[in-house]
């Protein structure tokens, strides 16, 4: 039996940043990076629109908006270890999820747009990511929300 959640906003529970950044944890994040598009793919395989089109909690987001988030969370991921690794403690911007799951991209593009997108981005994510040097790992960009 599965314990209730507490908080339906986190089905498996609120984030948990794990700050162990030894060689083998860094590898076992690098590797979820690299696992994560076949496994969308996999979740999300022969789903109807009608599927797609349903929140996965009362009042939360449906699973199309949630495949389309993921490139765009994971794009602006990208650019800030690109910017983290390429300029002196950046500065970069927070943006707005919520008004970004509600575009129009969001609604009328088919996900296997954003699957394919992921699949790529991935690519350059994680040779990025596998090849930084432990110095690399330590640098550090500003980020204007959370200080």
């Amino acid at each position: 039996m599965t314990p209730a959640v507490a908080d339906s906003r986190y089905p498996i529970g609120p984030f948990n940043y794990d700050r162990d950044s030894s060689p083998g944890a860094r590898e076992s994040h690098v590797r979820d990076l690299e696992e994560l598009p076949a496994k969308l793919r996999d979740a999300v395989r022969g789903l109807n629109d009608e599927q797609l089109d349903t929140p996965y909690r009362e009042g939360g987001w449906t699973v199309r908006q949630v495949v389309h988030h993921l490139p765009d969370s994971h794009m602006n991921a990208y650019v800030r270890v690109k910017l983290a690794l390429t300029e002196n403690n950046p500065e970069i911007r927070p943006y707005d999820e919520a008004r970004w799951a509600e575009m129009a991209d969001v609604r009328d593009v088919p996900v296997e747009t954003s699957l394919t997108l992921l699949d790529a981005l991935h690519q350059r994510l994680v040779s990025t990511v596998r090849n930084m040097s432990d110095d690399e790992f330590n640098r550090t960009y500003y980020h204007t929300e959370h200080k």
